[in-house]
C-alpha cells in the first residue's frame, strides 16, 4: 500500500527538487556567514582565517548609543503598523461589504487592490514627488495658507509617514481576508435581527464583529512574528540622514553599518540578534494563534 502510494506521487516529489535547490542555495547556503558574527572579519583572510572574538561584537553592540534607539524605532513602527493596518483592513472591508452594486464593489476593490503589487522603488519615486516642499500635499496645504511641511525630513512625522503609506499599499491585500471571514456569517442571524429591530451599526456590533473575531485575533497574532520586521525596502527609499533619528530600523542599520560602513561582523552580529528574537516572536505567535483561533500550521 506505501509502495503503491509513493509510486504513484514519485512525480510530485520530483517536482520538488528544484525548488529545494534554491531554497538550500539562497536560504541555507548563505547562514554558514553568521560566523562573522563570532570574528573580527577580515574578507582578505576569509571565513576560517579570520580572527575568533567570541561575544565580543554582541557586547559592543550593547555599548553603542544608536542601539536602543534603533530597536525602540523598530519596534513603534512595527507595532503602529500592525494596528493601523489592522483596523483599516477591517473597516474598508465592512464598507465594502455593505455595497449592493458588484460591478462597483468589484472597481472599488481592484483600484485599492492594485497599489499591492507595486515594489516600493515604484511608490517611493511617487510618494516623494507627492510629499515633496513644492509636491502636490503641500501646494494643496498652502491653499489655506499652511507652511509646506516637511513629511520626508522631519523626525516627529517620519514614523506617521511610513505607517500610513503602508497601510495604504496593503489595504486591499489585507482586506481580502476579513471580507472571506464575512462570508462564512451565517446570513439568518442578519434576518433575526433585523426582525427584533437592530439597525446596521447594531448589527455590526452583535453579529459581524463577534463573527470575525477568530479571524482577527488569528491575523494580529501572527502579525506579532514580524514585530521587529519594519518593512526595510520602504524605509530604505523613504529615509534620509534628517530622518535616522526616528525611522532607521534594525535592518536598515544592519545595512548602513555592514555593507556602508564595512563593519562586517558588528552587521552580522546584530542581524543574528534580529533573526533570534524574530524565531522566539514568530514561534510564541503561531503558540498564540493555536490557543486563541485553534489555528496550527500541522
Amino acid at each position: 500500500m506505501l509502495n503503491a502510494k509513493l509510486k504513484r506521487e514519485f512525480p510530485l516529489h520530483l517536482m520538488l527538487i528544484p525548488g529545494l535547490i534554491i531554497v538550500f542555495i539562497f536560504s541555507y547556503g548563505p547562514m554558514f556567514g553568521l560566523i562573522m558574527a563570532f570574528q573580527n572579519f577580515d574578507p582578505a583572510a576569509g571565513f576560517l582565517k579570520s580572527v575568533w572574538v567570541g561575544l565580543d561584537n554582541f557586547k559592543y553592540i550593547l555599548t553603542l548609543e544608536d542601539t536602543r534607539q534603533v530597536l525602540w524605532n523598530t519596534v513603534y513602527i512595527s507595532s503602529m503598523k500592525i494596528v493601523v493596518e489592522t483596523i483599516a483592513s477591517i473597516v474598508f472591508a465592512l464598507m465594502l461589504n455593505e455595497v449592493s452594486h458588484k460591478w462597483f464593489k468589484k472597481s472599488v476593490q481592484t483600484i485599492v487592490y492594485f497599489p499591492y503589487f507595486l515594489s516600493w522603488i515604484i511608490l517611493g519615486s511617487i510618494l516623494r514627488d507627492v510629499l515633496s516642499a513644492d509636491g502636490i500635499v503641500n501646494k494643496f496645504l498652502g491653499i489655506f495658507h499652511i507652511h509646506p511641511i516637511m513629511f520626508l525630513g522631519d523626525n516627529k512625522i517620519f514614523p506617521f509617514v511610513l505607517v500610513l503609506t503602508e497601510a495604504w499599499q496593503v489595504l486591499g491585500f489585507g482586506a481580502i481576508v476579513y471580507l472571506a471571514a464575512l462570508t462564512s456569517i451565517s446570513p439568518t442571524l442578519y434576518e433575526a435581527a433585523v426582525i427584533d429591530g437592530a439597525n446596521r451599526w447594531q448589527q455590526t456590533l452583535h453579529i459581524t464583529l463577534p463573527g470575525m473575531k477568530s479571524t482577527i485575533v488569528l491575523m494580529v497574532t501572527l502579525s506579532l512574528g514580524n514585530i521587529l520586521n519594519a518593512g526595510f525596502d520602504q524605509i530604505f527609499v523613504l529615509y534620509n540622514p534628517l530622518v535616522y533619528q526616528s525611522g532607521d530600523v534594525i535592518d536598515t542599520w544592519v545595512y548602513r553599518m555592514g555593507l556602508v560602513s564595512a563593519q562586517y561582523s558588528i552587521g552580522a552580529a546584530v542581524g543574528l540578534f534580529r533573526s533570534v528574537v524574530s524565531f522566539i516572536l514568530i514561534s510564541l505567535s503561531y503558540y498564540l494563534a493555536y490557543k486563541f483561533a485553534d489555528y496550527q500550521i500541522f
